[in-house]
């Protein structure tokens, strides 16, 4: 009796055998341990940093005061920006900011670089376009209540850098991240806003998406010529205004192209404004004294430990020291202090051979005054600065 019960069970146990019980499961079809071959990185010495504001609304978005186009590209101008984005609400003229803000005489700049730009305004959130060069943006007003299948087509055919805007707070970004090139994680001089920005950008890049973090400072209001034109919000020019925060590019070139390009591939840097630090993350990988990538490259890890260096460019705060933070894969990895006329520190990890893995810093430290806009140190402090990542092991067809 008892051997016929080891019979029966040995022919059970067979039988889940054959189905397929107690055996590893299949392989999933969308799991590949070779991961495709990764470009190069680009040059670190062959570019220019370019510093700009990515998110500037003018006379043509009906809810701003006092702020022509000419007025904030002089302002621009002044506070030495290299590249801007005036983004008006394409739903105040029906989606055509090609004969609004584009076709506006002032439009035009001798030392500003002028992207051809405009918020993306919608029931499902706001968005910004980015472009080199004119697009026909009716299209994409056109399709803002369709299914982002049909939403992501449109946006493929025009060959635009789309961008989600203020991702945490009001009119947040409801559509597919994975029509996306870039998220806003800094919006406004109020740094203290941003922080659940901040928690959404690193689950995307946890997810395997290589979005570039950016700045906007979302100004609306300019300062008025005559105590007469002065409104209720006319106070905000003074707190938050272009370059609060201000966004930097490392340009292959001085042309709208190469920002556009710099801004999808995440060579790309945040500070507090036009003069505040700006920090660089970069990488020696073999630890030959050499640094091999960048913010925004993507490399193939080897499982030997890499050799990071965080520095801050720009005047410093006197006797200043930075706070740096280290964030690895969404989580506090190492904190530096860093201080002194040309602030640089280390640290060295191991990137997971398998698997992603990426990094990226922020910078806490005194402010660093603009005197254009006095009210915004306070408001931004203790933010200095905060740099995109480096990449391990993403897959760049994800």
């Amino acid at each position: 009796m008892k051997k016929q019960r080891s019979i029966a069970l040995g022919l059970w146990l067979l039988g889940l055998s054959r189905l397929g019980f107690g055996q590893a499961g299949p392989a999933s079809p969308w799991v590949s341990d070779a991961l495709p071959r990764l470009a190069p990185p680009a040059s670190l010495t062959q570019g220019v940093w370019l510093k700009g504001d990515l998110h500037v609304h003018s006379r043509h978005s009906t809810e701003s005061t006092n702020n022509s186009v000419g007025k904030i590209l002089a302002f621009s101008q002044s506070v030495g920006m290299d590249y801007l984005a005036i983004t008006d609400h394409d739903n105040h003229v029906d989606g055509d900011v090609a004969h609004h803000t584009w076709a506006d005489p002032e439009f035009t700049s001798p030392s500003v670089l002028l992207l051809y730009a405009a918020e993306w305004t919608t029931t499902r959130g706001h968005g910004n376009a980015f472009s080199a060069q004119p697009y026909d943006h009716r299209r994409l007003y056109q399709v803002r209540d369709q299914r982002d299948v049909v939403v992501g087509a449109v946006k493929r055919q025009l060959g635009v850098h789309l961008s989600a805007n203020h991702p945490s707070g009001k009119d947040h970004f409801g559509y597919s991240y994975d029509m996306l090139e870039s998220l806003e994680v800094w919006n406004s001089v109020i740094w203290a806003k941003n922080a659940n920005a901040l928690m959404i950008w690193d689950d995307m890049l946890s997810s395997g998406r290589k979005l570039t973090g950016r700045g906007g400072s979302d100004a609306h209001h300019g300062r008025p010529d005559t105590p007469a034109q002065a409104t209720a919000n006319s106070v905000q020019a003074t707190a938050n205004y272009v370059g609060t925060p201000t966004t930097w590019v490392f340009a292959t070139a001085r042309t709208t192209q190469a920002v556009v390009d710099a801004l999808t591939n995440g060579r790309v840097s945040v500070s507090a404004n036009p003069f505040a630090p700006r920090v660089e993350l970069s990488a020696d990988l073999n630890q030959d004294g050499r640094l091999d990538m960048m913010m925004g490259d993507n490399v193939a890890a080897t499982g030997r430990p890499v050799r990071f260096r965080v520095q801050l460019a720009g005047k410093m705060a006197p006797d200043a020291t930075y706070r740096v933070a280290v964030i690895k894969n969404g989580g506090a990895f190492d904190t530096l202090q860093l201080s002194g006329r040309h602030p640089v520190g280390e640290f060295t990890d191991t990137p997971a051979a398998t698997g992603r893995t990426y990094y990226r810093v922020q910078v806490e430290g005194p402010a660093t005054p603009y005197p254009q806009v006095p009210e915004s140190m306070a408001l931004s402090s203790p933010m200095v600065g905060l740099s995109n990542p480096l990449y391990f092991n993403f897959d760049p067809n994800f």
